[in-house]
């Protein structure tokens, strides 16, 4: 069980039509520094976005939305509600072929064919390779996404995928980490994807939406749930490879102590 810090919890807006929506700010990190308040978001996609979310998103003064989606997520879920006074940044996470098949065995898959992709335990064998895939084979997006972060103009900025757990899951974990901000404390925050309040309500192709308990919904579950061990396999490609976090982000990411440095200067506070 990870230590809860109670500082994570930062109170975020409540939005009607998008999911996992929070602050990052309010989490422990360098030289007794918390990560500043309304300076970072993290959420799901924005396609469903309500008026309301709109001006609420608008009120924040977000000046950059990265969007982690990719082709086979843009068809499904659409683009982006616009958000008035935002740069975008599209920088597709998934590759695209196999983000295809996936949409398309997830959400039109018969249950012979999902029991055979992802029965037995090979649904949280998939997703822990693809946490690992992204240490490995996408260090140029994740570069970009903290060099534009730790850029001024950039902020404050809302990182989001579909759900809000993966892949902007390990962006964000990458920017705290940058700054300090301890494992323990990392694990908190990506786990509070889970908060059943704002889980990912995934629905099939036929408009159905899973039972909970139902044979689907198990089989379904380890995709759209944040595990432990999903991070923690990413975390551990780092240190297999690179032996820590900040190796990782020089040597495959190649920040430079300026990147850092101004990262800690835009994101974090003294009080």
């Amino acid at each position: 069980m990870t230590p809860d810090h109670p500082a994570a919890h930062t109170p975020a807006p409540a939005l009607t039509g998008v999911r996992n929506f929070r602050d990052v700010g309010g989490l422990p990190a360098a030289d007794g520094r918390t990560v500043r308040r309304a300076t970072l978001f993290r959420s799901g996609h924005l396609a469903r976005a309500t008026p309301g979310d709109v001006t609420v998103l608008t009120t924040l003064g977000l000046r950059l939305i990265i969007d982690l989606r990719g082709t086979a997520d843009l068809t499904t879920d659409r683009a982006d509600v616009p958000v008035p006074g935002t740069d975008r940044l599209q920088l597709a996470l998934t590759d695209p072929a196999q983000g295809a098949r996936s949409y398309h065995l997830l959400r039109r898959g018969d249950l012979p064919a999902l029991r055979t992709e992802l029965g037995d335990g090979r649904a949280e064998a998939r997703m822990t390779a693809a946490y690992r895939h992204r240490v490995l084979d996408r260090t140029e997006e994740h570069a970009r996404i903290l060099r534009t972060l730790a850029t001024p103009a950039a902020l404050p900025a809302l990182v989001h995928c579909s759900a809000g757990k993966d892949r902007a899951g390990w962006a964000v974990a990458l920017v705290l980490l940058a700054l300090d901000v301890p494992e323990d404390a990392v694990m908190t925050d990506y786990l509070r994807s889970n908060d059943p309040a704002q889980l990912h309500r995934f629905t099939r192709a036929d408009g159905t939406v899973p039972e909970p308990g139902s044979e689907l919904w198990t089989l379904l579950r380890p995709v759209f749930e944040a595990r432990p061990q999903y991070l923690a396999a990413a975390l551990d490609a780092v240190r297999t490879h690179w032996s820590t976090p900040h190796r990782y982000l020089r040597e495959a990411l190649g920040l430079t102590d300026r990147h850092i440095a101004s990262l800690r200067a835009l994101l974090l506070t003294d009080s």
